[in-house]
């Protein structure tokens, strides 16, 4: 420790550097290219990793869709073609059989029909849920409340409206508690909601009015089916654990050849989720590669200089040992020096990536701009203390061979060196 801060020795590190200021600059460039890379390229990653996971918001990544498709196979006397309704009393059926399944949140729509409230009318899309589907696909309520159980349980008359819906047809008044009519029959709106994010996939959920699935089939008489339901896992089990339950199951509900690939479709949403996830480990993986890559090319050169270094002081460090001067003193102090300027231009590079990737990121924000899949670049605190950590090894590693080739100087030879 004490020849860490031997004044002495740093300003003999001063003084070589200072007499070839331009092989000093040009070799620590190195270095300095190696991490200001590895931290630029890892913050913009991060920015393309953040963009596809918001994407995603914060709906629900353990889930899977279902609805029905035609089969494909004949069955139990029912001809290959066949389109298998999902119903109601499926749901059931489904918790009762698939003890993974957590949640389900059907859904049934009639299309696009007029909705009225007073002089002001628009088309919107009718659609009949239960309880669970803000929960699953993170709605948020800005007005009022969603459909409970008791809107279910005794089929009333109310609605929840997307806010398209309430600017068109409200405009600047309050919609909650306020009547409106579709196809006929009279509504009251209960809540006023919008999609976690808006996209142009979500627009849709702005433009809907929703009802109680119950009734829906009462005032519109849909029945007891459904056009599609999401399947929720519960907290520990994956929803590979339950697809094949559930398609299991219905396919023995609805009488469905086992082997038919068609009669049920589904979308398993945690999978997509999870190869996205591997997609960006490997990016991150290559992206290490690529700085690391660059790190070692700065690395050599700052060796080489070294090298360059202790055999133009060879006659030098051959007086200092024929002075008594020790091999570890010798070592340390190339190593030292060699740390020096690979700590310093790789400190340099580190805070020059992240604060071209802080400023970006504040650029974006505060001018609330948003690219399609890229939102928010930042740097990893654990990047910055890695890098830092590949700096000091980096620079021993740099500074090692110099080091030990000038500690084995024979102090005879150097001398009559000329």
């Amino acid at each position: 420790m004490r020849g860490l801060f031997d004044r002495d020795k740093w300003q003999e590190i001063f003084a070589t550097i200072s007499k070839n200021k331009l092989r000093t600059f040009l070799t620590a460039l190195g270095v300095f290219w190696g991490i200001f890379m590895l931290v630029f390229l890892l913050g913009m990653g991060k920015g393309l990793e953040n963009g596809v996971y918001k994407d995603f918001g914060a709906r629900a990544k353990n889930i899977m869709y279902v609805w029905s498709s035609r089969t494909t196979l004949p069955h139990k006397g029912y001809k290959a073609g066949r389109l298998v309704p999902l119903e109601l009393a499926d749901l059931k059926l489904l918790k009762e059989k698939v003890e993974e399944l957590d949640k389900i949140a059907p859904r049934n729509e009639i299309g696009q029909h007029p909705v009225v409230h007073g002089t002001a009318s628009g088309e919107y899309t009718i659609r009949g849920e239960l309880t669970d589907m803000p929960i699953i696909e993170a709605f948020k309520v800005t007005q009022g409340r969603y459909i409970n159980h008791s809107d279910v349980t005794d089929a009333r008359k109310v609605c929840v409206i997307g806010e398209t819906v309430r600017d068109v047809l409200f405009g600047d008044d309050v919609a909650v508690g306020a009547h409106l009519t579709v196809r006929g029959v009279d509504f009251k709106v209960i809540g006023v909601y919008e999609p976690g994010q808006i996209k142009e996939w979500t627009r849709e959920d702005m433009e809907s009015v929703v009802i109680p699935l119950t009734t829906m089939s009462r005032a519109f008489g849909t029945g007891e089916y459904i056009d599609y339901m999401v399947c929720a896992a519960k907290p520990g089990y994956q929803v590979a654990q339950m697809e094949p339950k559930i398609r299991e199951a219905l396919k023995s509900i609805k009488s469905i050849h086992p082997d038919d690939s068609g009669g049920i479709g589904g979308f398993n949403l945690e999978e997509e989720f999870q190869q996205i996830q591997g997609l960006f480990i490997g990016i991150k993986g290559f992206l290490w590669f690529v700085g690391i890559g660059t790190l070692i090319a700065g690395i050599i050169g700052v060796s080489n200089i070294m090298l360059i270094i202790v055999k133009e002081r060879t006659k030098e460090i051959g007086i200092r040992k024929a002075l008594g001067a020790t091999p570890g003193s010798i070592i340390s102090m190339i190593l030292t020096e060699s740390v020096f300027i690979t700590a310093l231009s790789g400190f340099l590079g580190m805070a020059l990536g992240t604060l071209i990737i802080g400023g970006l990121s504040y650029l974006l924000i505060s001018n609330n701009i948003e690219t399609e899949n890229f939102y928010n670049p930042q740097v990893n605190p654990i990047v910055g203390i890695t890098a830092t950590i590949i700096l000091v090894i980096a620079g021993l590693l740099a500074g090692l061979i110099p080091a030990l080739q000038a500690s084995k100087v024979n102090p005879v030879v150097a001398l009559k060196d000329e």
